[in-house]
C-alpha cells in the first residue's frame, strides 16, 4: 500500500492568503499530497507569507530555521522534506530567501502558485532550489483545474473568493504593488462559476477578495467591462447564496453604483471595511492616498444615506514619518466624527523598497506607541458601544461551526461579529433569528428565537 504524501501549509496575513493557500493545496493534490495539521508529519511544507505587518520577514526566517532542523532530522531517517516559501515575502525577498535559508527548495510569488507542481517536479529531478517570482502575462486562475476550485478551504459555510489582485494606487507605505503587481481582474463568468460551485458545496456566504477589490473591472461575456457593483448584482441571485461581502477597498474607488448596491441588494451585508489610514490631510498627501479627510467623511455620509444601518471598519497607521501631534489629533477627530464598529490600527513600520522607508522625520517608537494606545482606547470604546447597542435586538445569524461549549454554535451577524448561541448542531449552515443578550468587545452572546432553517436571508432580515 502506497501511503499518500502529506502537505502542511502555514498561512500568514490576509484573507487572500487564506484563499491562495487553499488553491496551492488543490494544485498539489494530483501529485498525491494530502493535508496534515502538523509540519512534523509532512513531506512538504509551504509557508504562504505576508509582507504587510511589522517584522513579517523575520518571523518567516525564524520558522524556516525550525524547519531546517526538521529537514536535517528527516534526512537522517532517509526521508525527504520539501520546503516552499510562497506569497509576498517570497516576491519581495526573492533570491535572498535561498541565501538566508538554504534549506528552502522553492520560492514562488503570489502570481505563480499554479506552477507549483512543475516546481516540485523540478526539485525531484535536481538538487538546487527553484525560484519563480515573475508576474506572468497569463492569469494563474486560468491554470487551476476546474474541479479543484470546488474544494473550498474547509468547505465552510462562509467562503472566500478572489476576484481581483494587485494595486495601482502606490501608497507610499505599502508593498502590495511590488509584491502583487498591477491591478488585474478575473472575468465575470469565471467568478460566477466558482461562486456556484462553492454554493453547491455548502457555502452560504461569500466574501469577494482583492487588494483593491472595488477597483474590480472584469470582462463580461459580451466584452463589456463590469464594475464590482455589477459583479455583486450578477452573484446576488444565485440560489442558496444568502450573503455577500467584499474586502479590501480604497476610498477613491468607492463608485456611485457600489454605494447604490448597498441600498439595493439585500444579500450585500450592511458592513464595509474602508481604510482611511489617517485623519490628517497633510499625512494623507504624504501617503499618496489622493483623498482628504473631508472626502472620506463625504463618502461615509453617502453610504449612510443609502444604507442607514451600515457598520464601518477602517485601518489606521500612527507615527507615519513627519506626523505631528496636530496630525494625530486630526485622526482622533475623524474617528470621533465617523464612529467605527471595527478597526485595525498599527504603528508605522518601514517596508524596504517603499518610498516611506527613506523619508526623514521618522517618529520615535515611544511616541508611536503612546499615540497608538490613545487611538485604540477611542476605537475600542466605539466598538464596545456598537456591540452593546445591539443588546435586545433580533437579527439573522449564519451558523458556521460548533462552539467551545457543548450545545453551543458560533455564527456571524450581518455586521460580521461572532455570536455565540445555544443551538442544535443541525443548524450549522443555516440562518436563524437570534436575540442578542450580551455584548463584549469582539463577540456577542445570543438566544435562539426561531429554531428553523430559513430559505433566504431576506425572509429574516438584518
Amino acid at each position: 500500500m502506497i501511503l499518500p504524501k502529506r502537505l502542511y501549509v502555514k498561512t500568514y496575513g490576509c484573507q487572500m492568503n487564506v484563499y491562495d493557500s487553499a488553491r496551492m493545496a488543490e494544485v498539489l493534490a494530483p501529485l498525491g499530497f494530502a493535508p496534515t495539521s502538523e509540519p512534523e508529519t509532512a513531506d512538504m511544507v509551504v509557508l504562504n507569507t505576508c509582507h504587510i505587518r511589522e517584522k513579517a520577514a523575520e518571523k518567516v526566517y525564524s520558522e524556516l530555521g525550525r524547519l531546517a532542523r526538521l529537514k536535517r532530522a528527516r534526512a537522517e531517517e532517509g526521508r525527504r522534506l520539501t520546503i516552499a516559501v510562497a506569497g509576498c515575502v517570497a516576491q519581495a525577498e526573492g533570491e535572498e530567501v535561498l541565501r538566508r535559508a538554504p534549506a528552502v527548495d522553492i520560492v514562488l510569488g503570489p502570481q505563480t502558485y499554479h506552477r507549483l507542481p512543475e516546481l516540485v517536479a523540478r526539485i525531484v529531478r535536481s538538487t538546487g532550489g527553484s525560484i519563480d517570482t515573475d508576474f506572468p502575462a497569463e492569469s494563474k486562475f486560468d491554470h487551476l483545474p476546474e474541479e479543484t476550485l470546488t474544494n473550498v478551504d474547509g468547505r465552510g459555510v462562509s467562503s472566500f473568493l478572489t476576484v481581483q489582485e494587485g494595486c495601482d494606487r502606490f501608497c507610499t507605505f505599502c508593498v502590495v504593488p511590488y509584491t502583487r503587481g498591477a491591478e488585474s481582474s478575473r472575468p465575470v463568468a469565471s467568478i460566477e462559476a466558482e461562486a456556484r460551485r462553492l454554493v453547491a458545496l455548502g457555502a452560504r456566504e461569500i466574501t469577494l477578495l482583492g487588494q483593491n477589490v472595488n477597483a474590480y473591472h472584469g470582462l463580461e461575456e459580451s466584452g463589456e467591462v463590469c464594475s464590482l457593483a455589477g459583479l455583486l448584482r450578477r452573484l446576488a441571485p444565485i440560489a442558496g447564496l444568502w450573503r455577500l461581502r467584499y474586502t479590501t477597498s480604497h476610498p477613491l474607488d468607492l463608485a456611485d453604483d457600489l454605494i447604490e448596491a448597498h441600498r439595493a441588494l439585500p444579500a450585500l451585508m450592511p458592513f464595509l471595511h474602508l481604510p482611511v489610514q489617517s485623519g490628517s490631510d497633510r499625512v494623507l498627501a504624504a501617503m499618496n492616498r489622493r483623498h482628504g479627510a473631508d472626502d472620506y467623511r463625504s463618502l461615509i455620509e453617502r453610504l449612510r444615506a443609502a444604507r442607514p444601518d451600515i457598520a464601518l471598519s477602517s485601518d489606521f497607521i500612527v507615527g507615519y514619518p513627519g506626523e505631528s501631534e496636530k496630525d494625530f489629533e486630526a485622526t482622533l477627530g475623524l474617528v470621533q466624527a465617523v464612529g467605527f464598529a471595527q478597526a485595525y490600527s498599527f504603528k508605522f513600520s518601514s517596508r524596504p523598497g517603499t518610498p516611506a522607508a527613506a523619508l526623514p522625520g521618522q517618529v520615535p517608537d515611544a511616541v508611536k506607541a503612546e499615540r497608538l494606545a490613545r487611538l485604540q482606547a477611542v476605537l475600542n470604546a466605539q466598538m464596545l458601544a456598537f456591540n452593546s447597542a445591539l443588546q435586545g435586538r433580533r437579527m439573522a445569524v449564519l451558523f458556521e461551526r460548533a462552539g467551545r461549549r457543548p450545545g453551543q454554535l458560533v455564527g456571524r451577524t450581518p455586521y460580521g461579529q461572532w455570536a455565540h448561541v445555544a443551538a442544535p448542531n443541525d443548524l450549522i449552515g443555516t440562518l436563524a433569528e437570534v436575540e442578542i443578550v450580551d455584548a463584549a468587545l469582539n463577540s456577542l452572546r445570543g438566544r435562539l428565537v426561531v429554531p428553523k432553517t430559513v430559505a433566504r436571508f431576506a425572509e429574516v432580515g438584518a
